[in-house]
């Protein structure tokens, strides 16, 4: 075993004791139970330290029947790579970028500023954004609200979806704009037009988070703040700059053995850090951001990947779902908001969509449909028996999963901090997941929900 194994495994361990002990109830836990937690523990220890696969750090939340069945945290937050002495455990509190959830958390703000009337889902997205939204190749249609959050809206994410407070999105989108070039943002043929044709694209959330600043007339970062993390008690957001020292001191680096520049991987190397490597320099704010004008460009903020928050602020997040759209007495959205949310919008019939060797299958809006569909790239567990609803995540070395069963009021969080060897050339066994995931998503709900110990 490396030395660093061992610092990793002897985090695990540490960490065990007090995770059950916050995660449980004044009851005492049945020996069967117990046996399963006890289980679940070394699966999941054994996964990040698995020698030949090993991961940076993971938290992970498990929901059965309502309430929280299972927390837990292995591995590291900090790894000290650079003789700082910052090495640090992932714990309850630590935060990490979730990457691709973030656009289902910009949709429950989104959501709210429907119900207030101030956007609505069918309208034409122009209107909103002050100029016309159109895909050069189909002048005559509309793009809206809905066709951005279904992946329908035929923008790409060819030319970049991500520009500075000096860009405004006007110049991206509009042909003649300064940041236009070729136009490679729309596609193009037959069967591209609105509504049409599923592409996930990135770029969709940046224009619905300045949709979204249009509408309300406040930045993003702090939008979400007040529409979904203050109302909860949440910790965390889109901008680290802003950010209380505790804060930041609990946001995850995120890590692989990968340089950032070559993209070279070396497992046998040391830990890289990828992105908020706040234990070395701490967190800047966004370029120009003093002279950004609301409304013209919210991917500074990445409502599509940014969000830091922690896995049991997730799991809060998740019993709000479950709990009808209700925490702690506060309704933070409506039922039918939700069950909107939720529906099917968009379902591969085989030639409507690109499902990425089957990881898409049905979608809602701003959320993913794990349907359980035998054969299936987005089966989440071994053996199936769990039908699904929320998003993946997967960005600079993080892998996320965020996944409830809202009719049976079960749900998985799982936050991968980082890989120590290319997810690609470990593949999922039964779907199109990375490996790492099926083990551990299997193991929480075969041993958290379900409570089996065989």
């Amino acid at each position: 075993m490396k030395p660093g194994m061992r610092v990793l495994l002897g985090w695990a361990l540490v960490g065990g004791g007090l995770m059950h002990a916050v995660a449980g109830d004044a009851a005492a836990p049945s020996a069967a139970s117990a046996a399963a937690t006890a289980q679940l523990d070394r699966e999941l220890a054994a996964v990040v330290n698995d020698p030949q696969h090993p991961l940076s750090g993971l938290s992970v939340l498990a929901i059965r029947d309502g309430k929280v069945a299972y927390q837990q945290q292995f591995g590291l937050r900090r790894i000290d790579t650079a003789g700082t002495g910052s090495t640090a455990p992932v714990t309850p509190a630590t935060m990490f970028r979730i990457a691709s959830i973030s656009k289902m958390m910009t949709t429950f703000g989104l959501m709210k500023l429907v119900e207030e009337g101030k956007l609505a889902l069918d309208a034409d997205a122009g209107s909103y954004l002050g100029f016309p939204l159109r895909n050069p190749h189909f002048p005559g249609q509309a793009i809206t609200l809905r066709h951005l959050l279904t992946h329908t809206s035929s923008l790409r994410d060819d030319a970049g979806y991500s520009w500075g407070a000096d860009t405004a999105l006007r110049d991206v989108l509009l042909p003649g704009g300064g940041k236009y070039g070729s136009g490679a943002m729309w596609a193009q043929g037959s069967s591209a037009a609105p509504g049409a044709y599923f592409t996930y694209c990135n770029l969709n959330w940046g224009v619905i988070g300045t949709i979204m600043e249009r509408a309300s007339g406040e930045r993003f970062d702090r939008l979400m703040k007040r529409l979904l993390l203050a109302p909860m008690g949440l910790r965390g957001g889109y901008n680290t700059a802003e950010f209380s020292p505790a804060e930041v001191a609990d946001t995850a680096t995120l890590y692989r053995k990968r340089t950032t520049d070559t993209e070279v991987w070396n497992p046998a190397g040391p830990w890289i850090a990828q992105v908020d490597n706040f234990g070395v320099a701490a967190p800047a704010a966004p370029a120009g951001i003093g002279g950004y004008a609301v409304g013209s460009n919210a991917t500074l903020f990445s409502p599509t990947g940014g969000l830091r928050i922690s896995a049991p602020d997730m799991g809060k997040i998740m019993l709000m779902l479950i709990n009808q759209g209700r925490h702690e007495g506060r309704q933070i959205l409506k039922p039918d908001t939700i069950r909107l949310m939720f529906s099917e919008q968009w379902t591969n019939n085989g030639k409507n969509g690109d499902t990425l060797r089957g990881l898409y299958h049905s979608w809602g809006l701003g959320a993913q449909r794990f349907p359980d569909v035998p054969g299936s790239g987005n089966r989440l567990v071994q053996g199936g028996g769990f039908s699904a609803v929320g998003h993946l995540g997967e960005a600079y070395g993080l892998v996320s999963t965020f996944a409830v069963d809202l009719e049976r009021r079960n749900g998985l969080v799982s936050l991968i901090g980082g890989f120590g060897t290319d997810p690609e050339s470990y593949p999922g066994r039964y779907s199109a997941l990375v490996r790492s995931e099926e083990l551990i998503l299997t193991a929480l709900y075969r041993r958290a929900v379900l409570g089996r110990t065989d």
